[in-house]
């Protein structure tokens, strides 16, 4: 029992102005689906997500595209399990399709309505809570993409309105149809670029963030430096993780461990607790298949850093001595440096 007594509490922020309080580390269940490491049965992802839900994690992050389509059935298996009322559930929608020849993306009004019936089908569930477009849409005009949306708020289908790898232009008109609740971004210690522009932005306009991949894909946790990456991951394929990069970015890692110990901790939670400190306003995500990971990750919610830890962390981690492209170039070719949407032409004009 002592144990039990002595675990942490997760506290409780509020991600944007609208009302929405999440836990302030939350879960992305893209890995329950095989994407990062083999396959495995509902039954187990079911037990995770619940354990994560016993231990204070209320904010659970899925996509259409993840499975395709079985992480939201998954996912929607679990809630079934848990009090819904007490379940803050994120999805997203407008990757209609990724393959072989780059990513399609669809913002149109009629895709986000299509979108949006087929998730609530696909998890169960009355609405959702956060409803964010996973990529931006570059021939649709964000106005029409943020109309539909702001139509599904008033029907109750969704409660808050989300944008992932969105450029700033397109969050300011976004945010000045219907207010923006979380701009989901990869954000971590090698993983910076959003700092200069988006995260300021975010905080003027009173949006809250929302990292994904907080722990580099695994790197912080010594994937592909002390464990291996199973042979059908997508981490092979990452450049970051890919021989001559990967050399590179190891000496990094070692870096960050040596630095974890003198913290008394691992360099997952080292790296993990960086991102907890950047912010009230922000709410990482990082998912895992294993409970003792899990509960490692809750767990780097204990460090307490400074001013100048964080500083001397940061440091350690000099992003021009970061080798390889963040993700893959069909990826970053709809990232939210490319994401601008036209003009909405005025009719009346």
């Amino acid at each position: 029992m002592a144990e039990k007594q002595q675990r942490i509490q997760i506290p409780r922020v509020k991600l944007g102005k609208q009302g929405l309080e999440v836990s302030k580390l939350g879960f992305g269940c893209l890995g329950l689906s095989g994407t990062y490491n083999d396959p495995f049965p509902d039954d187990v992802g079911i037990s995770i997500i619940k354990h994560a839900f016993d231990r204070g994690i209320t904010f659970f992050d899925t996509s259409d595209i993840y499975g395709p389509k079985t992480n939201e059935i998954l996912v929607g298996k679990a809630l079934k399990q848990l009090p819904r009322e007490k379940v803050q559930l994120a999805t997203k929608f407008g990757i209609a399709k990724w393959d072989a020849t780059g990513v399609t993306v669809n913002g149109t009004p009629e895709y986000v309505r299509a979108s949006v019936e087929a998730s609530l089908k696909r998890l169960d569930v009355e609405y959702i809570d956060l409803y964010y477009q996973h990529r931006v849409d570059t021939t649709t005009p964000i106005e029409d993409t943020m109309g539909e949306l702001k139509k599904l708020v008033e029907e109750g289908k969704i409660k808050y309105i989300g944008l992932s790898e969105a450029s700033p232009e397109t969050i300011t008109r976004a945010h000045a149809v219907h207010p923006i609740t979380a701009v989901q971004m990869e954000w971590s210690l090698w993983t910076r670029e959003i700092e200069e522009e988006i995260v300021p932005l975010c905080r003027q306009l009173g949006i809250g963030i929302v990292p994904y991949s907080p722990l580099g894909h695994g790197f912080f946790g010594g994937r592909a430096v002390e464990e291996s990456v199973p042979a059908n991951s997508v981490l092979g394929i990452l450049p970051r993780f890919q021989s001559e990069n990967l050399e590179r970015n190891k000496i990094l890692y070692l870096k960050v461990k040596k630095l974890a110990e003198k913290h008394g901790c691992t360099p997952a939670q080292l790296a993990l607790a960086w991102v907890l400190h950047q912010g009230d306003d922000v709410v990482p995500i990082p998912g895992t298949t294993k409970i003792k990971n899990l509960d490692s990750n809750i767990d780097s919610l204990r460090l307490k850093l400074t001013e100048e830890d964080l500083k001397e962390i940061s440091d350690v981690i000099p992003i021009n001595e970061v080798a390889g492209c963040r993700t893959l170039d069909s990826f970053f070719q709809v990232s939210w440096k490319f994401a601008n949407t036209p003009p909405k032409e005025n009719k009346n004009s």
